[in-house]
C-alpha cells in the first residue's frame, strides 16, 4: 500500500497521475486540509505538521508515503527521511522536489522560472536541486501566494486568473522553461498556456514523478505490492467539503472520506459532529 500526503486537494492531482502509472495498487490519501494553507506557514510548524501526517500513514500500514506537497518536499523531506527512513528502516519517503527539478533541467535550454508558494520559494530547494544536476542553468523564482486560493474556489476559467497568472508571468522574463511549483497550479495548465510567450515550456511535475516511481519500486520490490487499485482518502478538514471539491483535482469521484484530526499530537480518527462549540476549557 502507497501512501501520498498533501497539505489540502492539490496532491490528489498528483494521486491522480500515481494511479493512472500504478492503477493495481491500493493507495492511502491523507489531505491536512484542516490545517492548509502550508505555504505561509514557519518551518517548525511544517515539520510537526508533517510529522503527524507521515506517522498516520505509516500507521495505515503503507510502508512508503510520497509527499506530494511542494512546500513539504523543499522544507521538510530530508527530515522525514531521517527520521522514518533511515537505513535499514522498511520504511521510505519520496518527495515531488527533485522529479520536478530533473524534468526541468532536461527540458531547458537554459532560464527556468519557477512559480510556488512563499515558503517553497524561500527554502530554495528547487534552486538548489537545479544547480546539482547543472549548474550552469540560470533559475528565477516567484512566490504566487494567490493562485491555489483562486483554484480552491473553482475560479479557474476566469478574468481573475488569467490576471494573476499574467501577473505572476511577467515577473519571469526571458525563461524557457517555467515549473509549477505547487499542485494546485496544474488546473491553471490551460491559463498558463494562453499567458506564457510561445516558445516556453511548461513543467507539470507530476506525470514525470509517476514514470519515476514506477522505476523506484521496481528497483525495491517488496516496499509495495500490487493489490486491488483501492483508494481510501483521509482528511482533516471538513471531509464533506474534501469530498465536494476533491473530484475536481483527482477528475473523478472520490469515496468516502475518513476525517481526522489532531489528539494530543497525533492524528486520530474524528468525527466533525463531536466537535465542541462554545468555550473550551481542557
Amino acid at each position: 500500500m502507497i501512501g501520498v500526503y498533501d497539505s489540502g486537494y492539490g496532491g490528489l492531482t498528483v494521486l491522480r497521475e500515481l494511479r493512472r502509472a500504478l492503477p493495481q495498487y491500493d493507495m492511502v490519501y491523507l489531505g491536512d486540509s484542516g490545517r492548509a494553507p502550508y505555504g505561509g506557514r514557519d518551518v517548525d510548524t511544517l515539520l510537526d505538521f508533517s510529522e503527524q501526517c507521515v506517522e498516520r500513514l505509516f500507521s495505515e500500514g503503507c510502508k512508503l508515503v510520497v509527499v506530494a506537497c511542494n512546500t513539504i518536499s523543499c522544507v521538510a523531506l530530508r527530515h522525514l527521511q531521517q527520521r522514518y527512513a533511515g537505513a535499514g528502516s522498511a520504511q521510505h519517503v519520496l518527495g515531488i522536489s527533485i522529479p520536478g527539478a530533473e524534468l526541468a533541467v532536461q527540458v531547458t535550454s537554459g532560464h527556468v522560472g519557477i512559480l510556488a508558494t512563499a515558503r517553497t520559494v524561500s527554502s530554495g530547494t528547487y534552486v538548489t536541486e537545479i544547480h546539482k544536476l547543472n549548474p550552469t542553468v540560470r533559475v528565477s523564482q516567484r512566490a504566487a501566494p494567490l493562485l491555489a486560493p483562486i483554484v480552491e474556489e473553482g475560479w479557474e476559467d476566469s478574468s481573475i486568473a488569467r490576471d494573476a497568472v499574467a501577473r505572476y508571468v511577467a515577473d519571469l522574463p526571458g525563461i524557457d522553461t517555467l515549473l509549477l511549483g505547487c499542485t494546485h497550479y496544474p488546473l491553471l495548465l490551460p491559463v498558463f498556456r494562453e499567458v506564457v510567450a510561445p516558445g516556453v515550456t511548461l513543467v507539470d511535475p507530476a506525470p514525470y514523478a509517476a514514470r519515476r516511481l514506477v522505476d523506484w519500486l521496481a528497483r525495491h520490490p517488496g516496499v509495495a505490492t500490487p493489490g486491488t487499485g483501492a483508494l481510501r482518502v483521509l482528511c482533516t478538514g471538513n471531509p464533506a467539503n474534501f469530498a465536494l471539491h476533491g473530484g475536481r483535482f483527482l477528475g473523478e469521484r472520490l469515496p468516502v472520506v475518513e476525517p481526522i484530526a489532531e489528539v494530543r499530537g497525533r492524528l486520530a480518527n474524528a468525527d466533525p459532529q463531536d466537535s465542541p462549540t462554545g468555550q473550551v476549557v481542557r
